[in-house]
Order: C-alpha cells, then structure tokens, then sequence
C-alpha cells in the first residue's frame, strides 16, 4: 500500500511539474482560436467514464471550453489505485456549441489479489463506455443571478469485456451491455464562487459496470442520486466533493451479500494553469468491492490529467 502510495504521489508531482512546464505561448495562443470561449474550469474535467463533470458524476456542462458557435476536443488519462484494486482509463470528448457532448472511454479494472483467490490470477475487467450530453435549458454562467440551474440529458452505452468472470456474471444473470440515461442539474452561484451538481441516473450497473448489469434477483434499472460540490479558490483552482449513491443489484446473491455495493465519494482538487491542460487529484472511496473475497473497504489516490488542444 506504502508504495502504491508513494508511486501515485511521485505520478502526481511528474505531472504537476509538466503543467508548470507548459508554453505560455501555447497558454496565449488558445485565447485567440475559435474555441476556447469558456472561462477556466467552467467546462468541469473529464469523469471515469468520459462524460465531463466531476470525477466521479457527470454534470450538466458540456466539456471542454468551446462556447456558441464553437467546438472543442479534450483527452484525459486516469489512474486510481485502492488496497487491493487498480484502475486506469482514458478516453475522449468531442463537444459543441455548448449544447452537446459525445465521449468515447476506455477502463481496465485490475483485480489483483481478488481475482487470484477466485481462481481467475490476473484478472483484467475491461469496459468501454460511449456517452452523449444534450443541454436542454439553462445557462449555467450567464444565468448565474437566476435560480434556474442548467439541465441537461445523457445516456451511456456500455459494454464489458469480464475474461474469465463472465460465465459466473452469465450464472448470476448480469448482463454484460447495457445503457443508462441521467438527468443533471447545474448552478454556478458566483458570489461566493460554488458550483452544486444534483444528477440522477437510471441505471442497473454493478461496481459502475464492472461487475456487468443487474442481476437475476433485481433485473430492472433504478434511480440513483449523484451529488457534486465545488468551491472556487481561484480562476484556475477548485475544491470539493462528490457523492455517488450505487445500485446493489447483486445483493443478495449465492454468496449471501459477498457482492454487495457500497456508495462511492470523494474530495479532490483541480487545477488548470492554462485552457489546454487541468490536473485533478481526489481521495476516492469506493467502499467494498467483491467483500466475500476483500471485506475492507476501497480507498485511495485519484489521479487524472486531461488535455485540451
């Protein structure tokens, strides 16, 4: 764990010391083109799965800095690493006009321990995710002295590459394609420069997926609330906190509540020294994951740098 530890953290202050790096010409230049538009970090940063928001739930903003009339594209890399679990994930965002959205991601989920002591050593749980963003109403910004926040549409379409767990997912009777749809909501209240994010999801996925899609006992999608606080410090500097409440649709299973789901959470900072590149780093906790076999729950170092040429 020390070294996970210590190897995230040396990750960290290599890509910090990047960003500092960076062209201030390039910084300048980004200005003047046709779609940067938006105001430092006003587009959110890249989540898991893509869709831009928090790192944990999309909001209603659509990513990237492009405004009216303008697009823009985004790449983000991820990394976390818990006890007993690594993830990384990456992806991209194509947005425009400030009304749409499209991303394209893709996780590995390395099970470690856990997969060994299921007779599957080197398990690697593999997802992609391709997801669309439509603003409905709103302008988060511009109608920040109103009450009225941003809406915004979404659905996800997943798929999951289990290897060797997918015949006991197929036994418990979670799929492995699936599609889920949200409903955002975004206010930017900037006299005290906070930024809430309420997001509900219609969804049926196991461990965000990972562990496929609902199951023989509970088949059927539910709605679940997704929560997001921001605090701006500065232009290019937020803080904050995330909730995302979890289906728990194998639970009860064969294992009793050996898979059962815990909600995920996190705090993190985001810095964006210049519109082409942001670093966010969280503290994520995922609760237990697979408990039959690691009863303990999943905590530890986020990572994320996301890129926006």
């Amino acid at each position: 764990m020390i070294s996970a530890l210590k190897t995230s953290l040396m990750a960290v202050s290599a890509c910090a010391a990047w960003l500092c790096a960076w062209p201030a010409a390039l910084a300048q230049s980004q200005h003047a083109d046709g779609r940067h538009g938006k105001l430092l970090l006003t587009g959110g940063v890249s989540s898991v799965d893509g869709a831009a928001g928090g790192g944990l739930t999309p909001w209603a903003l659509t990513g990237t800095y492009a405004t009216e009339g303008q697009w823009g594209l985004s790449a983000f890399v991820t990394r976390l690493r818990t006890q007993d679990y690594g993830f990384w994930g990456g992806g991209l965002t194509l947005s425009g006009d400030d009304r749409w959205e499209i991303s394209l991601a893709h996780q590995d989920f390395d099970t470690g321990a856990t997969g060994a002591a299921l007779g599957l050593p080197g398990l690697h749980l593999k997802q992609d995710v391709l997801s669309g963003k439509w603003r409905l109403v709103g302008e988060a910004l511009l109608d920040s002295d109103s009450l009225w926040p941003q809406l915004a549409v979404g659905m996800q379409l997943r798929r999951l590459d289990a290897g060797g767990l997918a015949p006991t997912l197929a036994a418990l009777g979670a799929r492995t394609r699936d599609a889920e749809f949200t409903l955002g909501a975004t206010k930017l209240l900037l006299g005290p420069r906070v930024l809430v994010n309420g997001t509900l999801r219609w969804t049926r996925a196991n461990q965000n997926g990972l562990l496929g899609f609902g199951s023989s006992n509970s088949p059927a999608r539910s709605l679940q609330p997704e929560v997001s606080v921001a605090w701006l410090l500065r232009r290019d500097l937020a803080v904050g906190a995330e909730y995302r409440r979890m289906p728990d649709k194998l639970n009860p299973s064969a294992l009793g509540d050996g898979l059962a789901a815990d909600d995920w959470k996190d705090f993190f900072v985001a810095w964006a020294p210049t519109k082409t590149a942001s670093l966010t780093v969280a503290w994520a906790d995922l609760g237990r994951v697979v408990p039959a076999v690691t009863p303990r729950p999943q905590r530890g170092l986020y990572l994320s740098v996301q890129v926006t040429p």
